[in-house]
């Protein structure tokens, strides 16, 4: 879904990741993602998508057709209800992996942690237009730092203060960070997690996202991955460093790379059956991909 909408030309063109690297804030670089995502409202097929007093639903059998967006079917030939603030106001749970591997950058402009914050408070922003609260915690071997959410004033504010924090960057522990972030989100909304999800517990894993599903949220994955570490360099002799554990090794990457490429796209695989057993969407993500791409991402997933 990504890749057709990125081809479509007539859309505004996306900030590029390198180009947000160049910005000095979270709030710089968030708010460019956002004005391009929403100036592309207008060209998207989900152009029903509203950020000022309601949001659109594709019309089904029993709606009231009192709520039809009827000058809206004349331009799209489809039928949207409206959804108002009373029935569609939520909360929105963003958890950020804040652990040593989110340092990571090697084949993208920025770490997967300064991505991962870029489209959380991109999320927070988007959000809050529509009056949604919004809460937020940054994770490791846990959930340390936490926000409960809110629509308030001055919320993407707390957001942006929060990401900004220094992190002691600790190791993964998805396992507890979800078990804790579970308790944390009490009431129903969508929660969001930005991750690379480095982490061997693929029991934990499915536990905690259980844990989630179990309070009946809605759970969108975002897994965050550095191209090089995705796709491995074609050839060269490279020193790898694992930053969870800070073991090295050096190697030629023709001698390792068809191997590594079945072993990521096993993991990618078990990852994926984790996330649909328990009815979790996992969205992967390079860091070389405009985060636009990923609030496009998240609205197509939010809509079906």
């Amino acid at each position: 879904m990504i890749a057709k909408q990125a081809a479509r030309e007539d859309r505004p063109r996306w900030l590029q990741p390198d180009e947000l690297a160049r910005l000095s804030s979270i709030e710089l670089r968030a708010r460019g993602v956002v004005e391009g995502f929403l100036q592309g409202l207008h060209r998207s097929p989900f152009i029903g998508y509203s950020v000022e007093f309601s949001s659109h639903r594709r019309y089904g059998p029993g709606d009231d057709l009192r709520h039809v967006n009827w000058k809206l079917f004349a331009r799209q030939r489809k039928l949207y209800v409206k959804e108002f603030d009373a029935e569609t106001n939520l909360n929105l749970y963003l958890f950020v992996d804040g652990s040593r591997s989110m340092q990571c950058k090697v084949g993208g402009a920025m770490t997967k942690h300064d991505y991962a914050a870029t489209l959380a408070a991109a999320f927070a922003s988007l959000a809050l237009k529509q009056r949604d609260a919004v809460g937020l915690g940054l994770f490791d071997d846990g959930v340390n730092h936490y926000l409960d959410p809110s629509a308030k004033p001055g919320r993407w504010e707390d957001c942006l203060a929060m990401l900004a924090k220094p992190n002691q960057a600790k190791v993964t522990a998805l396992s507890k960070s979800l078990e804790q972030a579970a308790a944390l989100a009490k009431h129903r909304g969508i929660v969001v997690i930005l991750s690379d999800l480095v982490d061997d517990d693929m029991e934990g894993l499915k536990k905690g996202l259980q844990q989630l599903r179990h309070r009946g949220h809605e759970v969108i994955v975002f897994h965050l991955l550095d191209p090089f570490e995705r796709h491995l360099a074609d050839s060269g002799r490279y020193r790898v460093l694992d930053m969870e554990s800070s073991a090295q090794l050096t190697t030629n990457m023709e001698s390792v790379r068809s191997e590594y490429l079945k072993k990521i796209d096993a993991w990618c695989e078990r990852l994926d059956d984790a996330c649909l057993l328990q009815g979790v969407d996992r969205v992967e993500l390079t860091t070389d991909i405009p985060p636009t791409a990923a609030l496009v991402e998240y609205l197509v997933q939010r809509s079906n």
